[in-house]
C-alpha cells in the first residue's frame, strides 16, 4: 500500500505553526518573517512534501502558466528566448506554453483564444523578425520580445542592433583595419537597415563601398564577395552569420586568407554557422536568452500588477574568434 500522501496541515505541525502560515509561507504569499517561511520550507522539505498545483490554482486564481507566442517556426530565434524565459519562470514554478502560429492570423487567434480560456497568467510575445508588430488584443499581461510592439505604450524588450554591429566597426578599425565592405540582408528588414547605417556611421571614410542588401543566405555572402573584392577592402562586415559563412567560403575559393588578408565578421553568434565556419567567426552575439529572462521578469511585475510601459534595449556583445584575430590570438 502506497503511504498516506503529507498534507499541509503535517508542514504545519512540524513546522509550529498554522496551516494558513504554512501555505502563505509555501506559495510566498502574507507578510511573513523570513525565518517563518525558511522553517516552513525546511518542514516540507523533510517531509517531501508535494504541493496540490490545482488547489494553489483555486486559492491564487492563477493557473501559473505563460503562454509564448511566436511567429518562428524553426526556433532559430525563440527556442533561445525561450530558454531565458523558462529560467525566470521555472523558478517561481510557472510553466510555459509554446505556441507556434506560422505567420498565420487566424492561428494566431485560435491560440489566444484557447490560451486566455485556459486561464494563462500572461503572455510573451516573440517571432523571427525585428520590425514592430500590431499588439494583441487579451486581457492580461504581455510583455513583447525582439519584435516591439507598434504601441509605444506596451512593454517591450528589444536587442540594441545598431550598437552590436557598430561594436564590430570598431573592432575592425582597432585592429587598424582601413577598407572595410558591409554584406548584409534584405533592405525591407529593420535588422539588416538598423546595422547597415550603424556601420556606415562608425566606419565613416573607411568604408569602401554602400552597404550590399541581399538575402540572408551563405549564398549571397558568396555572390556579393565577388562584387565586394573589386573595391580591394581588407575587411567586409556582414549582416548575419550566414553571410559570412559564404564569404569565408568564397575568399578561401579565390586564395584570400581570412583574416591576413581580409578581416570577416559576422551577426547572431549562431553556433551552427559561427563555430563551423572556417575560420570561425567573429561576430556580434544579441543574447537572447538575456531577452528571454527580462521579458520574463517584466512580464512577472506585470502579473503582480507591477505594469512596465515602453520600450527597453538590452546590448548585444561581440564574440572575437579567427576570423578578424587569427590562429594566434
Amino acid at each position: 500500500m502506497r503511504p498516506p500522501a503529507v498534507r499541509m496541515v503535517d508542514v504545519a505541525a512540524l513546522a509550529g505553526v498554522s496551516a494558513g502560515t504554512a501555505s502563505k509561507a509555501l506559495n510566498n504569499t502574507g507578510q511573513l518573517s523570513q525565518e517563518t517561511r525558511d522553517r516552513v520550507r525546511q518542514a516540507a522539505e523533510r517531509l517531501g512534501f508535494t504541493p496540490d498545483s490545482r488547489g494553489r490554482a483555486l486559492s491564487s486564481g492563477r493557473t501559473y502558466t505563460v503562454a509564448l507566442l511566436t511567429t518562428d517556426s524553426t526556433g532559430r530565434f525563440s527556442i533561445p528566448i525561450m530558454r531565458g524565459v523558462e529560467d525566470v519562470l521555472s523558478a517561481g514554478e510557472l510553466a510555459t506554453v509554446l505556441c507556434d502560429t506560422r505567420d498565420d492570423p487566424l492561428r494566431e487567434l485560435t491560440y489566444l483564444r484557447s490560451m486566455v480560456a485556459r486561464g494563462v497568467d500572461g503572455f510573451v510575445v516573440t517571432g523571427r523578425r525585428t520590425e514592430p508588430r500590431r499588439p494583441i488584443d487579451v486581457p492580461i499581461p504581455v510583455v513583447y520580445a525582439l519584435a516591439a510592439s507598434s504601441n509605444p505604450s506596451d512593454a517591450s524588450v528589444i536587442v540594441d542592433d545598431a550598437g552590436g554591429a557598430a561594436a564590430a566597426i570598431t573592432h575592425l578599425l582597432g585592429l587598424g583595419r582601413q577598407r572595410i565592405a558591409h554584406i548584409t540582408g534584405p533592405p525591407n528588414h529593420r535588422s539588416a537597415t538598423a546595422r547597415a547605417e550603424a556601420v556606415v556611421s562608425t566606419a565613416g571614410d573607411t568604408l569602401c563601398l554602400e552597404p550590399l542588401y541581399g538575402e540572408w543566405s551563405e549564398r549571397w555572402g558568396r555572390q556579393a564577395t565577388d562584387v565586394v573584392l573589386r573595391q580591394r577592402p581588407d575587411a567586409i562586415s556582414c549582416g548575419s552569420d550566414q553571410i559570412a559563412r559564404g564569404v569565408c567560403d568564397r575568399l578561401r575559393e579565390l586564395g584570400h586568407s581570412v583574416p591576413e588578408d581580409i578581416a570577416v565578421t559576422g551577426y547572431d553568434n549562431w553556433s551552427v554557422m559561427a563555430l563551423a565556419s572556417r575560420p570561425p567567426l567573429t561576430t556580434v552575439d544579441p543574447c537572447l536568452e538575456d531577452l528571454g529572462r527580462r521579458a520574463a521578469t517584466l512580464l512577472l511585475k506585470a502579473i503582480a500588477g507591477k505594469r512596465h510601459r515602453g520600450v527597453l534595449e538590452l546590448p548585444a556583445r561581440l564574440i572575437t574568434r579567427e576570423s578578424t584575430l587569427g590562429p594566434a590570438w
